[in-house]
């Protein structure tokens, strides 16, 4: 899901849409409206799930979509291989995770994870 706002509003650490990729905003810079133009906006962001920077420039009063990003918990239910299988502790929906090398630690059977959801997207926290 995702709702649309103004390139103004955004704040840095906040998230925006690009290239349909839930992002993190790393850096705003804001130009000054010129002779025969709009005050632009420059933002560098990195994918949430894909780790890829990406930067955009748009004007100031364009409008653009920022992802709903929610934090969820779950209770590993088995682990195979690189994959867990996972059971949300509210809608208790049963889903495969990726475990990334950071994270495999982390991750045991019976213990409760957190994880991020968007736009029909999921990682561990």
């Amino acid at each position: 899901m995702k709702e649309q706002t103004e390139v103004g509003k955004l704040k840095d650490g906040r998230y925006v849409v690009v290239d349909d990729q839930p992002c993190k905003i790393l850096a705003i810079n804001t130009s000054k409206p010129g002779k025969h133009g709009a005050a632009k906006a420059r933002i560098d962001v990195v994918g949430i799930f894909d780790g890829v920077k990406r930067s955009i420039v748009q004007p100031v009063s364009a409008k653009t979509y920022v992802p709903i990003v929610e934090r969820k918990a779950a209770q590993v239910l088995s682990i195979s291989g690189d994959m867990a299988q996972l059971m949300d502790l509210k809608e208790f929906t049963n889903f495969e995770i990726k475990i990334t090398d950071d994270k495999k630690g982390d991750v045991e059977v019976g213990k409760e994870v957190t994880y991020i959801e968007s736009m029909g997207m999921r990682k561990l926290d």
